[in-house]
């Protein structure tokens, strides 16, 4: 590990100087320019559906409703959803791919600068507190193996075990932020990969049943863990 635990303010306090750093200044960091390229891909993404949906439409939407299950739900159902209308593995994989880095890249910057107070992030702290809190509960294991601990949290599919998460946590443990994404992306890739390839197998399984089999089971399982995770949390408040 290349440095210590980190220990610095709120990751959603305010700018300490009262006002937002100029926008070359802030491009003038690291995570000033990746949060650019970040919005840079979302702003692609969204000008590739636009143009899609005159092109081809129904394709387009096909594709749209993966990137908001992906988003909303987690890989698993927007492919799962992809695969049953008929795109292609190869598709999957790239657009998953692409989503997932573009989110890594606005997130993860974001919430390191509103750690360093560069910029006032408090609009988004119920967002950014819950990606801190997923992060410090998953770091200790990862502290633990360095660098092959953090791959595997990021690989595995388990809940808050995703590529941003992961991010935070390499941050927080002191990875300088070309060796953090460098292994966050990589880990991303390959579960997208593993995903897609398990993914294909049970769903022509069970396309006997039902073409959607797949996709209704995934969202059926995360609004049950959605609705245990509120009623835990009402138990404890």
């Amino acid at each position: 590990m290349s440095k210590p635990h980190r220990a610095a303010p709120d990751p959603v306090a305010p700018a300490a100087t009262g006002s937002n750093l100029h926008w070359r200044q802030l491009l003038a960091s690291t995570e000033g320019r990746l949060l650019a390229t970040g919005l840079g891909m979302v702003m692609a993404i969204l000008a590739a559906i636009g143009l899609g949906l005159m092109m081809a439409p129904t394709a387009t939407l096909d594709f749209a409703a993966v990137i908001g299950l992906n988003l909303v739900i987690g890989r698993a159902a927007g492919m799962s959803y992809g695969l049953a209308s008929g795109l292609g593995r190869l598709d999957l994989v790239l657009c998953n791919l692409l989503v997932e880095t573009a989110q890594v890249l606005v997130l993860y910057p974001l919430f390191v600068l509103g750690w360093q107070q560069l910029i006032d992030t408090r609009r988004l702290q119920p967002l950014l507190k819950r990606l801190q809190a997923a992060a410090e509960s998953g770091g200790g294991g990862v502290r633990r193996f360095g660098i092959a601990g953090l791959f595997v949290f990021v690989f595995m599919p388990f809940w808050m075990t995703g590529p941003v998460v992961g991010a935070i946590i390499g941050f927080l443990l002191g990875l300088r932020t070309a060796v953090n994404l460098a292994v966050v992306l990589s880990a991303t890739g390959l579960a997208i990969l593993v995903y897609a390839q398990f993914l294909e197998q049970v769903d022509a399984w069970a396309t006997a049943a039902h073409p959607y089999a797949v996709f209704i089971v995934i969202v059926a399982l995360a609004a049950l863990v959605w609705a245990l995770r509120r009623w835990l949390r009402r138990r404890q408040a």
